[in-house]
């Protein structure tokens, strides 16, 4: 079902140079933008993409990983194939960085399912959903007008216009921050840094949504201390100590060789962020990740897994002390 893209404007020669993402591609007749999903045709450009996932599948809120909303609900995950950044260390590369078997369907179809499910919304995730934006964007107004919640697994690597028009419908986001080096963004992931900043920004300055950032770990590439630093000094500084932050495991993949990230790495990445954050997660392990409270330090909401028990928590407060975790509905 391609319709139509959003964001891009004709040039000579039957080209079309698309303005979602920072890429700007520029692609001639019969080709696809970087993220494979924007094709040229005729002289336009169209979302070749829509409606076309990879997987479609009910998950635990706490996978994306989302912590800080409806702890342990599950809801309605889907994606499609691809993706506008190359990072040479892709966890799921299978299906964003080559074409893989997809199947079709439609906004409508949908919100039915997330309502027949039981789904307290709809999770576009897998690979990068930013890029299928058109269908992000219809699925998103037809979910918000069902009474349920949109949530993104995103990279941030997105236009500020475009992002302006998503924006209002999404009620949370894992934004995944690769790290705060440009050549890091240059050198492993084909793209800046400074565009994902900027998106990070907009969404926790929008007072509805909720935001939560990921950082996966990768040894001699951008787990030093002094990196863990510089990440926690910008979420404490410009953004907010509230931000969730989850430190993620690596292990190799696609092109990448490095080991696995060791537990110590990860467990002297949360002792830095604890410093200043009042939210550190390690993911990607098989051990604990509970919700403490900043002011009393009793466990609020405690995970093994994807098993959640939010005993300590009640509207949103700590039921221990009262202090307002925020934790539910944003």
């Amino acid at each position: 079902m391609p319709k139509e893209a959003r964001y891009y404007h004709p040039l000579t020669n039957g080209r079309v140079k698309c303005e979602l993402c920072p890429h700007l591609c520029v692609i001639a007749e019969g080709k696809r933008g970087k993220c494979m999903l924007r094709l040229c045709r005729e002289g336009k450009l169209w979302a070749d993409g829509y409606g076309k996932t990879i997987s479609l599948s009910i998950d635990p809120m706490e996978k994306k990983p989302i912590y800080h909303l409806f702890p342990g609900s599950q809801i309605l995950s889907v994606g499609g194939n691809g993706c506008n950044l190359s990072c040479d260390f892709c966890q799921n590369w299978n299906s964003s960085q080559q074409p893989c078997a997809t199947g079709l369907v439609n906004p409508q179809q949908l919100v039915e399912l997330a309502q027949k499910e039981g789904s307290v919304g709809v999770s576009y995730t897998y690979t990068e959903p930013l890029v299928w934006f058109e269908f992000v964007l219809d699925c998103s107004q037809l979910v918000r007008q069902a009474g349920m919640i949109n949530v993104l697994v995103s990279n941030g690597y997105i236009n500020p216009e475009p992002l302006a028009e998503l924006l209002p419908l999404i009620d949370a986001i894992n934004i995944d921050l690769k790290s705060m080096d440009e050549e890091f963004y240059k050198k492993r992931c084909k793209a800046h840094l400074a565009p994902v900043l900027a998106t990070i920004k907009t969404f926790v300055q929008a007072p509805h949504c909720l935001v939560e950032l990921t950082n996966l770990l990768i040894p001699g590439a951008n787990d030093s201390e002094e990196q863990i630093q510089r990440l926690v000094d910008f979420v404490a500084g410009q953004l907010s100590p509230d931000v969730p932050l989850h430190f993620s495991r690596y292990f190799p993949q696609y092109k990448a060789v490095e080991p696995s990230t060791s537990m110590d790495v990860l467990e002297r990445a949360g002792e830095i962020a604890r410093q200043k954050l009042k939210y550190v997660y390690i993911g990607n392990v098989q051990s604990p990740s509970h919700t403490y409270c900043p002011q009393c330090g009793q466990p609020v909401v405690e995970r093994w897994g994807y098993t959640v028990r939010a005993t300590g928590l009640k509207e949103g407060k700590c039921t221990h002390c009262g202090y307002n975790l925020g934790i539910g509905k944003k």
